[in-house]
């Protein structure tokens, strides 16, 4: 092949990269742009919607998404814009705080089994397939079957069910540094194996887990999500959105803008979640 053909066949593929990679920018901002949007109601929820999110309006109840009422009204008469724009902090607070409970029991898990020999590695392993046994969602109706439903418990439980999958992860990623050249080195010059650890290992294992914990909080807004719609998390009137899901779906056939627009928020998040995720992950991968 010329040279003439080989710079040919290289433009056509770079041709047909470009309109892919346009789609993934285009994603990455929407995902950005929505991002903002969530940091902003959950810090300053007033700015976004300055009313009331428990006020009632008798008079008003039922109302359709109109100018006035841009997600309508629920059966009190409720803003639902305002009320979902207000339960963003709740749903990523839990979110966040399931997902750092998740990641710090999957640090030190999988730190035991990737650290501590072959006998606590296979302890942990067998723990673990335990858990593995149940799926995630069930493992969190476990922990609140024991200790009670509420926000706190779900967050908790939400923590615990994601947490098998973490350190799974962190004993694969420290196996593998751990066998890495300058690990090796460092034993040569006669460190301690925890002075290798904190300097050597973690640094070089924990840094993925950037790209996991923000998957995991998308995950972690809608496994907590349904469990306040199953009635197991936050209590009505709180303004959450699996707590407005949940009180929507009685007037599904008549209102459906109740549950619709919570809805809509909880798959949006996820789905930003994720397309953070993924971004990070690539630049980390080119990096």
């Amino acid at each position: 092949m010329s040279d003439l053909e080989i710079q040919a066949d290289l433009g056509r593929q770079a041709r047909a990269r470009s309109p892919r990679r346009r789609r993934i920018g285009a994603a990455e901002a929407l995902a950005g742009a929505f991002a903002l949007f969530l940091i902003t109601a959950a810090f300053a929820p007033s700015l976004v919607a300055p009313g009331d999110p428990l006020a009632i309006d008798p008079l008003s109840a039922f109302q359709p998404p109109n100018l006035a009422h841009w997600f309508g009204t629920d059966e009190s008469g409720r803003d639902i814009f305002t009320r979902v724009s207000h339960g963003t902090g709740g749903s990523l607070v839990i979110g966040t705080l399931a997902t750092a409970i998740g990641l710090g029991l999957g640090i030190v898990l999988g730190t035991m089994a990737g650290m501590l020999g072959r006998v606590v590695d296979f302890t942990v392993n067998r723990f673990l397939e335990v858990l593995f046994a149940f799926p995630g969602l069930l493992l969190a109706l476990l922990v609140i079957l024991v200790f009670g439903p509420g926000a706190q418990t779900a967050t908790v439980a939400v923590g615990l069910a994601t947490a098998p999958g973490y350190a799974r992860i962190i004993r694969a990623q420290l196996i593998s540094v751990r066998s890495a050249a300058f690990v090796e080195a460092a034993t040569v010059l006669g460190r301690g194996r925890w002075q290798i650890l904190v300097r050597h290992i973690l640094p070089n294992t924990l840094a993925p887990l950037f790209v996991l914990g923000t998957l995991g909080i998308g995950q972690a807004v809608v496994w907590a999500s349904a469990l306040s719609y199953l009635g197991l998390g936050a209590a009505p009137p709180a303004a959450e959105w699996g707590a407005m899901l949940s009180a929507g779906r009685t007037y599904i056939t008549s209102a459906w803008w109740m549950a619709f627009f919570p809805g809509l928020f909880i798959v949006l998040t996820a789905v930003t979640a994720t397309s953070l995720g993924r971004a990070l992950e690539r630049r980390a991968r080119h990096a």
